[in-house]
């Protein structure tokens, strides 16, 4: 039998869902990038970058449930007292898109000026 939720408003479980959007995000895109890149670059190991993406919103996926368990967890045993998991994974999360984002952009001005 499922435990009661810790509030009404559902947070837990809100954020939990908001992780679970990210990761199939993340996931699809990898998946487009490992079909598009290597036939807009005309090489094959352009499929390293969508390779690398699944896997790696595959790991996201384990650690943002794991990170959502822990917190519903902690909740409905503590309420509003319990020690919550810290933003380590937000902020690993944000950099590692920031990077992503800007070597997406370093590629396209490359390519960009390759062929202009």
């Amino acid at each position: 039998m499922t435990a009661p939720p810790f509030d009404r408003g559902l947070q837990p479980e809100r954020s939990e869902l908001a992780w679970r959007r990210t990761c199939l995000t993340f996931g699809i895109t990898s998946i487009v990038a490992l079909r598009l890149l290597p036939a807009v670059f005309d090489d094959a190991r352009w499929v390293v970058v969508g390779v690398v993406g699944v896997l790696l919103s595959t790991v996201l996926w384990t650690l943002s449930r794991r990170r959502g368990r822990r917190t519903s967890e902690a909740l409905r045993a503590q309420g509003l007292r319990a020690r919550l998991p810290g933003g380590g994974l937000i902020l690993a999360v944000s950099l590692g898109l920031s990077v992503v984002g800007a070597a997406g952009m370093a590629v396209v001005i490359a390519a960009a000026n390759s062929r202009g």
